[in-house]
């Protein structure tokens, strides 16, 4: 028993280590990246294109990532007007790239409606759109295009949504506790269930993306040297294979969504935590500072029975 666990506060020990080590290696790997953009951004080189799959799944760019967040974090312990103004941008983000996206679900609705009127009213198998060189397509691939709207919605709208307190909430205890306490909560339910969620989801869509893109596929079991001797005869294999006869070909755009909606999971994670530590540092006066939230009507809050 003793041995037993002594093994774990040595495995403990170890991975802390493992942990703060990675961390000062951080500052090199960023440095190094900026200081030799070709060996990653240089896609005329096939090895470039193979280092950047590789280390965007990797444990460098996870540590690159988090550091920089942790050093923003420590200067806003020192400044907390810094921690504000990074959560006005983060925030300020999810709230335009979701609003600029929302516009997709009408544009979803307006081409359903030229669809129905050109197959029922006109009864043309294909739509034309353009001016000099047109873009022609059968009316299918319109019709399997209306879900990549609805991944737009879905996907970009997301942290958007997240912001605006637009989310179902099932509250069993923090209804009950006091303004602390909640945003206590806020600060651990984003970093042990909202970061590590979407650091998980990241290192599977990140390869899932690139084996729709490429070829030979990707693994994220794969070493650098591996990937590296793959990139000798690496080309480009762009998924453009509809469902359906005539049907949508660039289904490797929602492929692209995933990786990008996980992403802004993981900035507004680290948003969340700001501000829910600031607004746990300042008291219940500083509740909803710089919020922008969007209303329906002077002093009425368009999610204001999201919470159940």
């Amino acid at each position: 028993m003793e041995e037993t666990s002594a093994s774990g506060i040595g495995a403990l020990g170890d991975g802390i280590v493992w942990v703060i080590q990675n961390i000062a290696l951080a500052f090199y790997n960023f440095g190094y990246a900026v200081t030799h953009p070709g060996l990653w951004l240089d896609w005329s080189d096939k090895e470039a294109i193979m280092r950047f799959v590789y280390y965007g799944g990797s444990v460098e760019f996870f540590f690159v990532c988090f550091t920089f967040f942790l050093v923003l974090f420590g200067i806003g312990l020192w400044r907390n007007a810094v921690l504000w103004g990074a959560v006005r941008v983060m925030e300020g983000m999810a709230n335009t790239i979701g609003r600029f996206a929302a516009w997709a679900g009408l544009l979803m609705v307006l081409q359903q409606v030229v669809i129905v009127f050109m197959q029922r009213i006109f009864t043309r198998p294909d739509i034309s759109i353009g001016f000099g060189i047109p873009l022609q397509f059968d009316i299918s691939w319109f019709a399997e295009e209306l879900k990549l709207y609805n991944a737009i919605v879905v996907t970009l709208c997301l942290t958007y949504t997240f912001v605006q307190g637009g989310h179902v909430r099932v509250d069993l205890v923090y209804s009950a506790v006091s303004f602390r306490a909640k945003r206590v909560i806020d600060m651990v339910g984003s970093m042990l269930f909202m970061l590590p969620m979407a650091v998980m989801l990241w290192l599977y869509s990140w390869f899932f993306m690139w084996r729709h893109l490429i070829v030979p596929n990707p693994s994220a079991s794969d070493q650098l040297d591996r990937l590296l001797l793959k990139s000798r005869a690496l080309r480009w294999n762009i998924e453009t294979i509809g469902f359906s006869p005539n049907g949508f070909t660039a289904y490797f755009l929602f492929k692209i969504l995933i990786v990008v909606m996980i992403g802004m999971i993981f900035i507004h994670a680290w948003a969340f935590f700001f501000r829910s530590y600031l607004e746990w540092k300042e008291g219940e006066e500083s509740a909803g500072k710089y919020f922008d939230k969007d209303v329906l009507e002077a002093g009425e809050e368009p999610y204001d029975h999201a919470e159940f």
